[in-house]
């Protein structure tokens, strides 16, 4: 097991290995297969290095199209494998956060909204992510919560992982808010001054996430194999990210 979780880079603010949960029949999730992140077209000199060590083959980019033009993508480092898979949704600034109705609830029904609007996205990007020939992997976003989150929630989901713990693993967003914050003040100051729950990640927003999610598809499984996820493809995505 690695000592950390966590990857530090000065480019990067949110970047870390979802290995080492339990999952089904007593397996874990394999290490060093599947990471997540916020944006790496940052990357450069010592930190694109130490990204280079870490022998990435694919890299999933789950940006809209806009935000890839605007900050461009990750670096060239080494050959990676880059898929650009755009889960569509609507703007959230479109939608104004109320605070009578708390982070949490407005962050599960943006996630509620992704799942429905962006369902073939989101399979597709688990589909990549099942392909043993593409790991490891690193999907992300921009801050590596939202998108990303719900990515990897579903990826675990599927490995069999608890609620709980695939909510703790996104509340972990949250260590990495302030510097990603700090960033931003310096760089893009008009998103820095976004509300709150632009930047948060409480474990509860995951929670009903996942939960209603269910209520509405019957398993989280249920919903990926309707949004164009094969069968084949949630076998291999056991085969290969949980342990033997």
């Amino acid at each position: 097991m690695p000592v950390n979780r966590v990857t530090n880079f000065s480019t990067l603010f949110n970047f870390r290995d979802v290995g080492g949960y339990a999952g089904l029949d007593g397996r874990s999730v394999r290490w060093q297969r599947l990471y997540r992140s916020d944006s790496p077209h940052r990357l450069a000199g010592a930190d694109q290095t130490a990204f280079t060590a870490l022998a990435v083959r694919t890299v999933i980019d789950l940006r809209r199209p806009t935000e890839v033009a605007r900050d461009g993508r990750i670096p060239d480092c080494g050959g990676l494998a880059y898929q650009h898979i755009h889960p569509k949704h609507q703007q959230w600034d479109e939608i104004p956060y109320e605070e009578r109705l708390g982070v949490a609830r407005y962050l599960a029904d943006r996630y509620r909204d992704l799942a429905e609007s962006g369902a073939a996205g989101l399979a597709q990007a688990l589909g990549v992510i099942a392909d043993h020939d593409s790991a490891p992997v690193v999907v992300h976003c921009v801050a590596g919560k939202d998108r990303t989150g719900v990515v990897c929630a579903l990826t675990l989901s599927l490995l069999g992982v608890s609620d709980a713990d695939i909510a703790t693993d996104y509340a972990l967003s949250s260590a990495a808010a302030e510097r990603f914050n700090a960033y931003l003040r310096e760089h893009l100051p008009e998103h820095a001054a976004a509300p709150k729950a632009y930047h948060a990640s409480p474990a509860e927003a995951m929670l009903l996430f996942l939960s209603e999610l269910r209520q509405r598809h019957g398993s989280v499984e249920r919903y990926l194999l309707g949004a164009g996820l094969e069968p084949a493809q949630v076998t291999a995505l056991r085969a290969h990210l949980l342990s033997s």
